[in-house]
């Protein structure tokens, strides 16, 4: 009974900590007492604690401190968010399941959630470390419809989204290195955006938007990968609560989509890019499929490209690439 697993926790989250009676429940929810009493047990076996309180009713203490799909559900009821939902213990990739449900037939939108990838990749095929439970792995699958020439600045405008949100609600100003990555603030890698889309002759058909963000304090890096990537616990130093911030975080992704569907993005953007753009004054190095481009960063386009400035003096305008920062060479 997850939908009524989800109203029980609903109900709980929504009494801030005080009792609710199991009358209460049963009467609200249309069931008996020993059907609340069930669901209870339930919930209890699968990580929740409830305590009794005399006469009052229960108390929800604690709630589980990686993904679950009814918790989940519950804070995504609390926020208002129809998006439809797919969640998965583990998947081979979101961006990969997304493209099958969306290729089978599937209506769009909708998000897929996984506690775990055993194939994540990231840009340029790169895979994307992705085994450890406590962080996010979703996609958000959309049938846009829209020119192809409009996609340009849509990975920056939902990164540039998520950043926002982050500092809105945790306090912490993450920094965006061009085109897709998301870095803490001590320059480490926090978070990776992979968009895919499927194109008709003058449209984008399927649209995915994938994101894989670090939050649990508990990560089990390669050796490659602990010098250069970090978490929002490690970057807070508090254990996050993974469920309510993926709700938010999905809300988020989703209302940034429809702003950037409507053209109703363009003023945020140019006034939050400079808040959280690392890159700008700074000398780069891109990797482009022939020579290397090297110069100062002057900033971006209306479209998202990048704005280089080489020493002989030339401005060259980059649409995709792999940017190393000389600090980092």
């Amino acid at each position: 009974m997850p939908a009524l697993d989800s109203s029980i926790i609903c109900t709980f989250l929504e009494a801030g900590g005080q009792p609710v009676s199991g009358d209460r429940l049963a009467k609200d929810l249309g069931v008996s007492r020993v059907a609340i009493w069930g669901r209870l047990e339930k919930l209890r076996a699968a990580g929740f604690v409830f305590t009794a309180s005399p006469r009052k009713g229960y108390i929800l203490k604690e709630v589980p401190g990686v993904l679950h799909p009814t918790l989940l559900d519950a804070h995504c009821r609390r926020l208002k968010v129809s998006l439809p939902v797919e969640y998965f213990e583990s998947v081979d990739s979101t961006n990969s399941e997304a493209e099958r449900q969306l290729a089978n037939g599937k209506e769009a939108p909708f998000i897929i959630l996984a506690q775990s990838q055993t194939a994540g990749r990231g840009r340029l095929g790169r895979k994307w470390h992705s085994s450890d439970k406590g962080n996010i792995y979703l996609s958000l699958a959309l049938r846009p419809f829209i020119l192809p020439e409009r996609l340009k600045p849509f990975t920056l405008w939902m990164g540039l989204a998520l950043c926002r949100y982050i500092d809105d609600n945790l306090g912490i100003k993450l920094g965006l290195k061009w085109p897709n990555d998301i870095l803490s603030p001590d320059g480490k890698k926090i978070a990776g955006i992979l968009t895919e889309a499927r194109l008709d002759a003058d449209s984008v058909r399927d649209l995915i938007f994938g994101l894989g963000l670090n939050i649990s304090p508990q990560q089990d890096f390669p050796s490659e990968l602990k010098t250069i990537a970090s978490s929002l616990a490690h970057a807070t130093g508090d254990q996050l609560d993974v469920n309510s911030l993926t709700a938010g975080i999905i809300k988020n992704i989703f209302n940034s989509w429809e702003e950037f569907k409507e053209n109703a993005w363009v003023d945020s953007f140019k006034k939050d890019w400079p808040r959280y753009d690392i890159l700008t004054g700074k000398v780069v190095t891109i990797q482009l499929r022939g020579e290397p481009v090297t110069g100062l960063v002057e900033g971006i386009d209306e479209v998202g490209s990048l704005k280089i400035k080489t020493s002989d003096g030339k401005s060259v305008l980059i649409s995709s690439g792999e940017v190393t920062l000389s600090s980092e060479r």
